[in-house]
């Protein structure tokens, strides 16, 4: 019985985990964001000399153990209202491609 509780609160625990805004790797993406805007042979470059990859795992395991459960056990998941992140806005100077989540979003679309 003790076995089985303990594995539901670990798979509870692991759920909060998985679950949360993902602070840090939404800002990673945002740092890979405005480098490749800004440089694309630059942010090639930090891909192949593994930094972003390498940043993406870091950021990964910081947001598993710290920030998302935090955001999770003390705000969210009380509220029923989940965290949002503001994403770093970033001036194109060429195209712009949606999100594929947007109204408006394609494959193949990009604006001027």
């Amino acid at each position: 019985m003790r076995n089985l509780l303990a594995c539901a609160i670990a798979l509870g625990l692991l759920g909060a985990c998985a679950a949360g805004p993902h602070q840090l790797r939404r800002s990673v993406d945002d740092w890979d964001h405005k480098i490749y805007v800004n440089s694309p042979w630059l942010n090639a470059a930090m891909w192949i000399v593994p930094v972003f990859p390498v940043c993406h795992v870091g950021a990964l395991a910081l947001d598993f153990a710290i920030t998302d459960p935090w955001y999770f056990w003390f705000d969210d998941a009380w509220d029923g209202n989940g965290t949002s992140f503001r994403h770093l806005p970033v001036d194109a100077t060429d195209d712009v491609v949606d999100s594929l989540l947007a109204d408006r979003a394609a494959w193949t679309r990009s604006e001027r």
